[in-house]
């Protein structure tokens, strides 16, 4: 309950007679510290009947618990009533709050002091510190002292006593409002058909095939969690159902088996297979039953805020999750596993409060894949300022504004936020039993408002009634006799000629996704893309991986900031693990980093540079070599090749430099459409050409070389030309033979005389030379 802080009037004339002595002796007052006020918490548990009829007697229970350090002595509790009549919806709204009023003179809400009547009750022990205590105050009617004619009031309980030791007066110190509805003599005139849209939705848990971060999703499915209960109201009322395919995704991993990863990684059997298996089969069945069933987009991403952190022009932008959240839920397969028969479902959309302002409801109502002007947009009564809130009689449906998108008009239905919220009091917009006297109250004046059928869509805020009690005890009210139960479908068939109305221009509060969870999601969002565009089938991408990413952007991390990062993390990290799959492979280590070296002899050469493909499917990529430490590297572009399961390619790299020495690049493996693939790699390509000069001195010296041979052999030529060589010797004949010397005669030597050029010879073969 909300603590006021009471001005208990003795310390105010203690304070004041203070002041003014100090301002007649002339010295100033003690900077004393000031006492909270004692306060405490008044609690009505039970009001019955829900709307009195004139002459019924009501009983109001409850609890006072002394949140002060103060004992209060002669505690009461008394029934209170403001007795002015509210007639219609808008004299219920306005109703004052009372905020900043103290406590002590709070004074809407008159005291009723019939102590014989019941109306008031005296607790006998002083209520001490922390102690709480029970009432129960039975009011006839004619206590009430109001008219018979159907209408509201505000009633409650006050709780009195004194915190002063040395005070004998009482003062109020705690109070409690709800409105009563009365239904006077004279019957209502009309029905109020009513839809009552029930979220059932859960935060991501699933981070991957059997893979859980905890086991909340089966928890909230058990009959005493959350999802447990709020389903069960389906078996005894006709209700709308608005659901997170996602969630079913997730539900029915968990009916297959999974386990739970713990801190430290350690995994541990799931044990919430039968739970989630039977919250399953009454889903299905309460949707047989005829309960309308109405898929939100696949994760329920936080719509404005990823459009909010896009660019329009960027192709990639994380804006485009929501279409194709939208365009997986309206090709969502809903009937149960085995099932031959496709169960029917209404492709949704939920806006609340700045999230529902034009741009917004235009970007995501419109314009993915599988759209129909029979999708469903909702957005609740409370985005729109009072002054500017569409009227809801006779029905919630309109045609919005929305001049930024492609259709400039939106169909959408508008829930009547007051039909889910407690009160008068704001503290109390929760309550079950607030927010069930507050939805008989909205709707009793309705049926009594005139004679035109009207309908109404009571959809709770996101974030709302935890426990799915409050939810509870408004399906309770349907049995209400001016209450004819209805789905949202019904509504907007029976509305031919919708009403048009601009969009809310509330700003934003209170976005579901951080900043840095934003962040998170662009990051996981470039790497799902980059792996999808690497294929060359991108339907082919794994299920789970592109579900991820929707998950990814879910309004339900609002308010589980760590978890949100570890499952971000946890996909990105699972995604650059099939990226790492390709890679350059001709590299060799160098200082811990991959280095590829390369020669290029010439002013104009290529060398070679191969890509793997370690992934299960094939792939189409290319190469980019930008260089790092110089300008005059010049690479001729390259065409994608497509790579097979597991397989290889070998790209021809032709480049050209104007100066030798060493240049340092990058190579890159990029998608067809040009996004990098993993992290580039540093490349060495040694040039060795010559330039212009170089080849000018190589000229000179060829010319030389053969300019100088060529005047030796044109001498040689000339001189021998000059200078003739002696006629050989005929060669001799072996069929004529030359004769044989004859013998010497006698008396004639056998020898001629030797001459210079035979002693020659002579010496020369028979020296020790050879």
């Amino acid at each position: 309950m909300l603590r006021r802080r009471l001005r208990l009037s003795a310390a105010a004339v203690a304070g004041l007679l203070i002041a003014a002595s100090a301002a007649v002796l002339g010295t100033a007052p003690s900077s004393a510290a000031p006492v909270e006020d004692p306060v405490v918490d008044v609690t009505i548990d039970s009001f019955a009947p829900v709307a009195p009829a004139p002459g019924q007697e009501v009983v109001i229970k409850g609890r006072v618990t002394n949140t002060s350090e103060m004992t209060f002595r002669d505690p009461q509790a008394l029934a209170c009533i403001d007795r002015k009549r509210l007639a219609t919806n808008a004299d219920i709204a306005a109703v004052p709050t009372e905020q900043d009023v103290p406590t002590s003179e709070l004074d809407s809400c008159e005291r009723m002091t019939t102590f014989e009547s019941g109306t008031f009750q005296q607790f006998g022990a002083p209520l001490a510190p922390k102690a709480s205590v029970q009432f129960t105050l039975t009011v006839p009617w004619s206590e009430w002292q109001i008219s018979k004619q159907t209408g509201a009031y505000v009633v409650g309980v006050v709780f009195r006593g004194q915190p002063d030791e040395d005070n004998s007066q009482r003062v109020t110190a705690g109070r409690a409002r709800t409105l009563m509805p009365v239904i006077g003599a004279e019957p209502l005139t009309r029905k109020v058909n009513t839809a009552l849209v029930i979220p059932l939705r859960h935060r991501p848990t699933q981070l991957g095939g059997t893979r859980f971060a905890n086991d909340t999703l089966a928890q909230s499915m058990a009959p005493n969690g959350p999802l447990g209960r709020l389903l069960a109201l389906g078996k005894t009322h006709k209700v709308t159902w608005l659901v997170d395919p996602s969630m079913l995704d997730e539900a029915r991993r968990i009916e297959d088996g999974y386990v739970v990863v713990g801190d430290d990684n350690h995994t541990t059997p799931g044990t919430g297979q039968a739970v989630v298996a039977a919250w399953l089969k009454e889903l299905d069945a309460s949707r047989v039953r005829g309960n309308q069933v109405v898929l939100l987009p696949y994760g329920d991403p936080d719509v404005a805020s990823l459009i909010d952190a896009s660019d329009p022009a960027d192709p990639d932008a994380v804006s485009k999750i929501v279409g194709e959240a939208r365009a997986e839920s309206e090709e969502y397969n809903l009937a149960p596993p085995g099932s031959t028969v496709p169960a029917a479902f209404t492709n949704g959309l939920w806006l609340e409060n700045g999230a529902a302002r034009s741009r917004y409801l235009a970007a995501a109502s419109s314009g993915f894949r599988g759209s129909r002007d029979t999708d469903l947009n909702l957005v609740g009564s409370s985005a729109w300022v009072t002054a500017e809130r569409p009227a809801l009689n006779p029905s919630p449906v309109y045609n919005v504004l929305t001049p930024e998108g492609p259709k400039k008009e939106v169909r959408t239905v508008i829930a009547n936020s007051a039909l889910t919220f407690g009160g008068p009091d704001l503290n109390t917009a929760e309550n079950p039993l607030q927010v069930r006297q507050r939805f008989a109250a909205e709707t009793a004046l309705l049926a009594a408002g005139g004679t035109t059928p009207v309908s109404v869509v009571a959809l709770p805020p996101r974030g709302w009634d935890a426990d799915g009690n409050a939810t509870a005890a408004i399906a309770g009210n349907l049995s209400l006799p001016w209450i004819t139960t209805t789905d949202v479908n019904q509504i907007v068939a029976a509305t031919t000629r919708p009403q048009t109305t601009r969009a809310p221009n509330a700003p934003r509060s209170n976005p579901s996704l951080t900043s840095g969870q934003v962040d998170a999601v662009k990051r996981l969002n470039d790497d799902t893309l980059t792996l999808r565009n690497l294929l060359t089938d991108q339907d082919n991408l794994d299920e789970n991986i592109q579900r991820a990413r929707l998950r990814s952007a879910s309004n339900g991390w609002r308010g589980y900031a760590e978890e949100a990062r570890q499952f971000t993390a946890i996909e990105t990290g699972s995604v650059n693990q099939q990226l790492a799959k390709v890679e350059l492979v001709n590299s060799s280590e160098q200082d811990q980093h991959k280095v590829i070296k390369v020669n290029l002899a010439g002013s104009k050469g290529t060398f070679p540079l191969t890509v793997s493909n370690q992934l299960d499917e094939s792939i189409r990529v290319g190469i980019q070599v930008t260089p790092a430490n110089r300008t005059d590297l010049r690479i001729k572009p390259l065409q994608t090749k497509v790579l097979p399961p597991r397989g290889k390619a070998t790209y021809l790299i032709e480049a050209s430099a104007e100066q030798n020495g060493v240049i340092r690049a990058n190579a890159q493996v990029v998608t067809a459409s040009g996004r990098p693939v993993g992290p580039s790699q540093e490349l060495v390509i040694e040039a060795a050409q010559y330039g212009s000069v170089g080849w000018i001195l190589v000229g000179a010296a060829c010319a030389l070389l053969f300019g100088t041979s060529f005047v030796r052999i044109y001498r040689r030529i000339r001189t021998e030309r000059r200078n003739p060589a002696p006629a050989a010797e005929t060669a001799a004949d072996p069929l004529h033979p030359a004769p044989i010397d004859p013998e010497p005669e006698p008396g004639v030597p056998d020898t001629v005389p030797e001459t210079a050029a035979d002693a020659s010879l002579k010496e020369g073969v028979g020296s020790k030379d050879g």
